[in-house]
């Protein structure tokens, strides 16, 4: 009952606020055509053109899988990691409990979007870019080796439970092009929706309230969607001293959008996400401390 009442509002608010609706829609396909498209199609594509090339039947040593799962997932950008990992599920190569916790660990940003649009667009940096790309790999990298202690004193060593099916004949490349698609359309979707249903709520909240609108703006963005987060944290703080570290918080903080695209393909396979929440509480208080140190 209290999902249908928060429907039916949201569905009102959009009625009452059809401009507003229609500016944050815009501006989230923006950027998602210029900020996240030319950096993450491309990866993907590759990304799952390797996972579905025909592998070898011997048997591959744990560490190996774990790196491979860590490599392909956490430079790959938002949710590279949990197509890898639920991919390689499906493959037989990780077992449920394994592809759980490497979903919280195979999940960063990709390198591309990082340098190429936070640290050249937004900090005008290349080597700012870098430094942040540093800070949230080092976290992750941390996370990784801890998550690794409970996969080697696991006893769940077993195949994976889910069913395989049938070896066929088929072509890489394009089942690789096919299921990136559906992965790019989910992402544009949740990227475009809360972009628009960011800047709805920022509207309806500081009509109501006294709040300044940089700040609301800002704080209501990066809950929603990451991507519209550090632009508004960058039209409003980029002349702060807190604004490299406001970006890192928003970065790790991913929102709404990105744990929906990552929810979606982790219930696909009916995949645990605990591991993945306590994750992001991690990267969210140690990016920003790390970037510090690393300044």
């Amino acid at each position: 009952m209290v999902n249908i009442s928060i429907i039916w509002a949201l569905i009102i608010l959009f009625i009452l606020y059809p401009g507003i609706a229609h500016d944050g829609a815009e501006t989230g396909a923006y950027l998602f055509i210029n900020a996240l498209l030319p950096y993450l199609l491309p990866y993907i594509i590759l990304t799952q053109w390797l996972l579905k090339m025909p592998t070898s039947q011997k048997r591959e040593r744990k560490w190996k899988k774990y790196l491979k799962a860590y490599v392909l997932g956490s430079f790959g950008g938002f949710p590279v990691g949990a197509v890898t990992v639920t991919q390689m599920m499906k493959n037989g190569e990780l077992t449920r409990k394994q592809s759980s916790l490497l979903l919280a660990a195979c999940h960063a940003p990709g390198p591309m979007f990082i340098i190429g649009f936070i640290g050249t667009e937004l900090f005008n940096s290349t080597s700012a870019g870098w430094k942040l790309l540093i800070a949230i790999h080092l976290a992750n990298i941390l996370f990784f080796l801890i998550t690794l202690l409970f996969l080697f004193t696991s006893n769940d060593s077993g195949p994976t439970d889910v069913k395989l099916e049938p070896a066929k004949k088929s072509m890489p490349l394009l089942d690789a092009l096919k299921e990136s698609s559906s992965v790019i359309v989910l992402v544009a979707t949740t990227v475009i929706f809360f972009s628009s249903l960011g800047n709805v709520l920022t509207t309806v909240a500081t009509s109501a309230f006294s709040f300044d609108m940089g700040i609301t703006k800002t704080i209501t963005l990066a809950i929603f969607e990451m991507t519209s987060g550090v632009q508004s944290a960058t039209d409003h703080f980029s002349s702060f001293f807190i604004y490299p570290y406001l970006i890192a918080a928003i970065v790790s903080l991913n929102g709404l959008s990105i744990h929906m695209q990552v929810f979606v393909i982790a219930k696909s396979a009916n995949i645990s996400i605990m591991p993945y929440i306590f994750g992001r509480m991690w990267s969210i208080a140690l990016v920003p401390l790390l970037l510090y140190f690393i300044y």
